[in-house]
């Protein structure tokens, strides 16, 4: 905490209808936009939508809140003999256009404003490729890393018997995110599956392992989504991607195969990558397989040989066609956006960026295909998971790929419809599609 006899003031970082406070810092402190709460972020850009819609005071009231929340602490027998207390949570955000989906993560430095805040993307990110759900989110407070697997397991199954009242297939119905796996998630399956009678609950997890009820499709689903909504922004601008330049900010699951298919199947140079242990650099591109392997065998993209060394704020400064944001929140902030040189930003994290450095990448004629739209394509193949498990018949690899382009294109179409319509940029828009859907249902079904 800073210093008590240090005198505050609050930072314009407001609600533009309800004034709420983003984020509050000492008057003689540099501004931090890395300690803004990410849930009070979202509701500014549902607020901005509202105020773009001229939605009722009602369904404002509504949208800006979860629904529901479950709190838990979850007792976990431990290696060495002791029981360690995790905290956890499950918020549903809304649930008008069908039953709640979202990822459950596990990470040390979780907070229920970062759940709050996930579970609204959620929302407005299934109801912006028009799936039939609502959004969720849930997390553990936990250091997996210095976990074994035996303990992630007895955690995973402990968490799943606290949050099992408000799951299940027709109700909420999870996935992995953060530091979880498909591994974890067929845990979870299990043990909701012995709750409910020893019934098989296929249908009540997604991202599961394909022997038990998985789909095809899903591991790229995120970064493949995203190359969809990229051609289609390239094409906009007039941008040739074969042989085009891109940088990836995270070399996780989505930045990975984000690398891989720019480069398979687009032709794309992908130029740096990197991770929390160090990035590298080759103009003339990296072997994004290669790249994959030695961070399989070390640990970290860095002292990859094919390159050199970059620092995180010069690979977000390079000047590429492509920037992919695929690491965690408030990535591309105020500060670092007038230096910010791609053409495009796919954003295949969620939350990257801050809504002050939207506004100023705007200005530079940066186009920014937001989270919601552009990182869409793993929900949309985890719905695909439930209606095969629902029908109990699975699809081809290439059917699910034709169905994934579909949605992709056909919502990102939508948005920059909108986003032309209105004068506002692509973050605006999706949030306007996506909001008036959601506020739609809440009114066809009488709630406001």
């Amino acid at each position: 905490m800073p210093n008590a006899a240090v005198p505050w003031r609050l930072r314009a970082w407001k609600s533009h209808l309800t004034g709420d406070v983003l984020v509050e810092y000492a008057e003689d402190a540099p501004f931090d936009e890395s300690r803004v709460n990410p849930f009070k972020m979202a509701q500014r850009q549902l607020d901005d939508s509202v105020a773009l819609l001229k939605l009722d005071a009602a369904s404002h009231t509504i949208l800006r809140q979860p629904v529901r929340e479950l709190w838990v602490s979850v007792p976990v027998h431990m290696d060495d003999g002791h029981t360690e207390i995790f905290r956890g949570f499950r918020i549903q955000y809304n649930d008008a256009r069908g039953p709640t989906k979202g990822g459950i993560r596990f990470h040390p430095n979780e907070t229920v404003d970062t759940v709050r805040a996930l579970a609204a993307w959620m929302t407005w990110k299934c109801s912006v490729v028009d799936l039939p759900l609502g959004g969720a989110k849930g997390g553990v407070i936990c250091d997996p890393g210095k976990m074994s697997a035996g303990e992630i397991e007895r955690l995973s199954r402990g968490y799943i018997d606290q949050i099992a009242r408000m799951i299940g297939p027709g109700r909420d119905i999870p996935a992995p995110d953060v530091y979880t796996n498909s591994q974890i998630m067929a845990w979870m399956m299990d043990e909701y599956s012995r709750i409910s009678g020893g019934h098989n609950q296929f249908g009540a997890f997604t991202g599961k392992p394909l022997g038990i009820g998985g789909s095809v499709g899903r591991g790229d689903a995120t970064a493949r989504g995203g190359w969809h909504t990229v051609r289609e922004a390239a094409g906009g601008l007039g941008i040739e991607l074969k042989g085009a330049s891109f940088a990836v900010n995270g070399y996780g699951n989505a930045g990975f195969y984000a690398a891989l298919i720019g480069q398979q199947e687009y032709g794309c140079r992908v130029v740096a990558v990197n991770d929390t242990r160090g990035g590298v650099y080759n103009e003339a591109g990296l072997d994004a397989q290669a790249v994959y392997e030695h961070k399989a065998r070390t640990g970290s993209v860095a002292g990859f040989e094919g390159g050199e060394p970059i620092t995180p704020d010069a690979l977000l400064e390079l000047d590429v066609a492509v920037l992919w944001p695929a690491a965690l929140e408030n990535t591309i902030t105020q500060e670092n956006a007038p230096r910010i040189r791609a053409r495009i930003i796919a954003e295949a994290a969620n939350g990257p960026t801050t809504p002050e450095a939207d506004d100023v990448l705007y200005e530079k004629d940066i186009l920014v295909i937001p989270d919601l739209l552009c990182n869409a394509g793993g929900v949309v193949v985890s719905y695909f998971e439930m209606v095969q498990n629902h029908d109990m018949y699975y699809w081809t690899e290439a059917e699910v790929h034709q169905r994934l382009e579909q949605k992709m294109t056909t919502a990102y179409r939508a948005v920059a419809v909108e986003s032309k319509e209105r004068g506002v940029n692509m973050r605006r828009a999706a949030y306007v599609v996506a909001v008036q859907r959601v506020a739609d249902a809440m009114k066809a079904r009488g709630w406001v």
